[in-house]
């Protein structure tokens, strides 16, 4: 079986200024890939790089993306944008980065699956849209499914906009999905549901998943393998349980025993 996705030896710079540096890894179809550091580490320019998504001023200056053996940097930008909300999805950690304020949840959601329904050809019904979202609110403990979608963004609050993107996500089971911080502004009760539903989410549909976060006790939990890192490289990578349990790298360790001092309170 070959890799879904492959990045080798990318480099990233904020104008002059490296912000990822000779960064390799790879991800099997139906993987959970847990990238961890701390804030400014460089995860997020990572996965925004590989998604096409980096701001004014930064760009890629060094290395290849491969998604399903396409060269991500080679296609124009027509046609990267194609795979975008069909096969390859972000959840951002700031849900207004998807969310449009003037428009309602339930048309949003109708919208974003009805765009990938048309690169599938297939048919929609916003019956049924509907009832899939409202089983999608309720898996991740959004109560008053109803309400929430005849509501606008702006009356919501901001956890619950989180959810409600992650719950599109969920709707469109993309071969891959990119997850930045999507537990960040949840309480537990509700982080413990949002991680159960990614774990569904890859036994189901076979999506692989890269999920950023500072808490390692997250990759724990629902990765197969961990990438760690620091300063803009990454600098362990390998199972879950290789770097977790048997850290070669004294950052690794560091992150580890805060971890440990956070449970111990």
């Amino acid at each position: 079986m070959d890799p879904i996705l492959n990045v080798r030896h990318l480099e990233i710079k904020y104008g002059e200024m490296p912000a990822v540096s000779d960064v390799s890894l790879e991800l099997m179809p139906g993987e959970v890939l847990g990238v961890v550091g701390e804030s400014g580490s460089g995860k997020s320019t990572l996965i925004r790089g590989i998604m096409g998504l980096l701001g004014a001023g930064s760009q890629i200056t060094e290395g290849d993306i491969c998604f399903q053996g396409k060269k991500l940097l080679d296609l124009e930008q027509r046609e990267r944008r194609k795979l975008m909300g069909q096969q390859m999805m972000m959840i951002f950690q700031n849900p207004q980065a998807s969310l449009v304020p003037i428009r309602t949840v339930e048309k949003q959601i109708y919208e974003a699956i009805s765009e990938g329904s048309r690169k599938r050809a297939g048919v929609l019904n916003r019956k049924k849209v509907r009832e899939q979202a409202l089983e999608a609110f309720a898996k991740i403990g959004l109560k008053g499914g109803e309400q929430i979608l005849k509501s606008y963004p702006f009356q919501l609050s901001g956890g619950m906009n989180q959810r409600v993107c992650i719950a599109i996500a969920m709707m469109q089971r993309p071969q891959l999905l990119f997850a930045d911080e999507p537990t960040s502004a949840l309480d537990v009760t509700v982080q413990s549901q949002v991680l159960d539903e990614l774990v569904k989410l890859k036994s189901l549909s076979g999506t692989a998943i890269v999920i950023v976060t500072h808490n390692i006790g997250i990759v724990e939990r629902i990765a197969d393998k961990a990438a760690v890192m620091y300063q803009g490289r990454l600098v362990e990578y390998g199972s879950k349980d290789e770097v977790i349990q048997h850290p070669r790298e004294e950052y690794t360790k560091k992150l580890l025993n805060a971890v440990l001092h956070l449970e111990r309170e």
